[in-house]
């Protein structure tokens, strides 16, 4: 147990990572109509702003952003998952033009990658018990 000068024990939750985007039709349809995501909610600060908005599936949460100072595009993020075959034949069954994630054996896990239209990458991954 950890605490801090005041005495109270530190807990920390779960990272939330920021991911640019630049086109909202084409994060939508990747992140919830291909990934099968739901929108949590949005925010702008007024008409004709960028979008920030939160998405979640099961326990992983992201932050799409537009705004430019928010995030680098081409990041790269791990997510552990279990049922990582089940998920790659859901991806596999939308029949999304733009990709088509297999699985890979990588010695203690398996692993699926997709990549966003902004290049930003999600690595899922299931280990191995």
């Amino acid at each position: 147990m950890s605490t801090g000068d005041s005495g109270a024990e530190v807990s920390f939750g779960p990272a939330i990572p920021i991911v640019r985007i630049f086109d909202v039709a084409k994060a939508r349809e990747f992140y919830l109509d291909f990934l099968g995501f739901k929108v949590d909610w949005e925010h702008r600060f007024g008409d004709d702003f960028p979008l920030y908005m939160q998405v979640s599936r099961g326990g992983l949460k992201l932050h799409l952003s537009e705004h430019a100072g928010d995030a680098t595009p081409g990041g790269n993020m791990c997510v552990a998952v279990t049922g990582i075959a089940a998920f790659q034949a859901e991806l596999a069954a939308k029949n999304y033009r733009y990709m088509k994630p297999g699985l890979e054996d990588m010695g203690g896990r398996i692993e699926m990658q997709v990549t966003d239209p902004f290049g930003n990458r999600i690595r899922f991954m299931e280990f191995g018990g």
